[in-house]
């Protein structure tokens, strides 16, 4: 291990740091955060005990998201007209050849963000974009002055109510373009706005917009027809269309952003994801599942990884390398996919080395070990458990 000697006395520093590494510990640490399906409630779980921290009360039913930092979890509550934060208590620090890692108690912020009907979260580097349906306006702030209790909140006003979305991104706001004739359905496009609100370049076409992700610098948004693909850096963002090629018809309306690789991940179809290379002649990889599709994430850890779970009850493992499913397990009994699109089904996240996946019908968290694939303990969680984010990591403890 390198350390450079400035002006500071050698001795000195070499003490400094005997004493530093002796107090030094490495630990790990994850959490999971619990939404119920039916409940107002969050529950926050030691992954490394399996026993739960404790439980927060909310307005509604959650969503949850977290930061990419993973020092907040965000719960949006459509039916309660507003957004809570909780702090998931697990920080880290960047020393350039190692990393610390603080853990304290998680909590519920007393910071809010109400309005009408929030839907989408999206964070860019600490640049949060919150969208509300009901009023078509997005909220953009920073997580740093979150966690203060001081968020500064510049809005983006949009034409219309809609269900819509916005990402911001430096000096710069992507947000959804709503169809004002039909409002009720999906937007018809992108537009660019800088800090005052102003119009950078036109409307960039994207019927039927839903879903985006970023991977890398790499910031994708799901259209009818393809996926609007933007390169993150200084200056104006230039936004081109990546057409959906050599698939059959349909459309991905969900994306996630693979860790560690360059790709994303989307629906395709009731039954099938598909793999998407925006830099690679063979763009995209349809494949097929063996059931309709209920939920998927890719693996942040191991990167050549991604999961997706179907409604017979398996959990399948995708090598998104060789663009493949390489090993299936049974998890849990079917859940069909028939019946309205919210009620309550599985779904995935990955803490470390650890998959889990919620099981509401039986009130408990399926967790598999994710180097041999294969089951482990089952947690249990009073309930219907949901939505599920995992925040965690390793670092030295002083």
């Amino acid at each position: 291990m390198k350390h450079l000697l400035a002006s500071t006395p050698a001795l000195a520093v070499l003490l400094g740091f005997a004493t530093a590494s002796a107090f030094a510990e490495e630990q790990t640490a994850w959490r999971l955060f619990v939404s119920d399906h039916a409940q107002p409630i969050v529950h926050a779980i030691d992954m490394e005990t399996g026993q739960k921290i404790d439980t927060f009360n909310v307005r509604a039913p959650t969503s949850l998201y977290r930061s990419a930092s993973g020092r907040t979890v965000f719960a949006v509550q459509g039916k309660g007209d507003v957004i809570s934060v909780l702090s998931s208590g697990i920080s880290f620090g960047d020393h350039g050849d190692h990393g610390d890692i603080s853990m304290e108690a998680p909590k519920l912020l007393d910071v809010s963000f109400e309005g009408k009907k929030p839907s989408h979260f999206v964070d860019h580097e600490g640049d949060i974009a919150l969208f509300f349906d009901g009023e078509g306006k997005t909220r953009v702030t920073r997580e740093a002055d979150i966690l203060e209790g001081k968020p500064a909140i510049r809005e983006v006003t949009t034409d219309a109510p809609h269900h819509g979305v916005a990402i911001a991104l430096g000096d710069h706001v992507f947000v959804s373009e709503p169809n004002l004739e039909k409002p009720d359905e999906l937007p018809i496009g992108i537009r660019v706005v800088d800090r005052s609100g102003a119009s950078v370049g036109g409307l960039h076409d994207c019927p039927d917009l839903h879903g985006e992700a970023s991977s890398g610098n790499l910031v994708a948004v799901a259209c009818a027809k393809g996926l609007l693909i933007t390169s993150t850096g200084t200056g104006a963002p230039a936004i081109n269309l990546l057409p959906y090629a050599d698939l059959p018809e349909g459309k991905s309306t969900t994306l996630v952003g693979g860790r560690g690789l360059q790709y994303f991940l989307g629906n395709y179809g009731p039954s099938a994801v598909v793999l998407i290379d925006p830099k690679s002649d063979d763009a995209f990889r349809l494949i097929e599942l063996p059931t309709r599709r209920v939920h998927f994430t890719v693996d942040p850890v191991r990167a050549k990884f991604a999961y997706v779970f179907t409604e017979d009850g398996q959990l399948h493992r995708i090598d998104v390398v060789a663009g493949k499913v390489d090993a299936s397990l049974k998890l849990t009994e079917p859940y069909s996919m028939d019946g309205h699109w919210s009620d309550p089904r599985p779904r995935i996240a990955v803490a470390g080395d650890r998959i889990v996946v919620s099981d509401p019908l039986k009130g408990v968290l399926h967790t598999v070990d994710a180097t041999t694939f294969t089951p482990t303990e089952e947690i249990s969680v009073e309930g219907k458990p949901f939505n599920l984010v995992a925040v965690g990591g390793s670092g030295e403890a002083h």
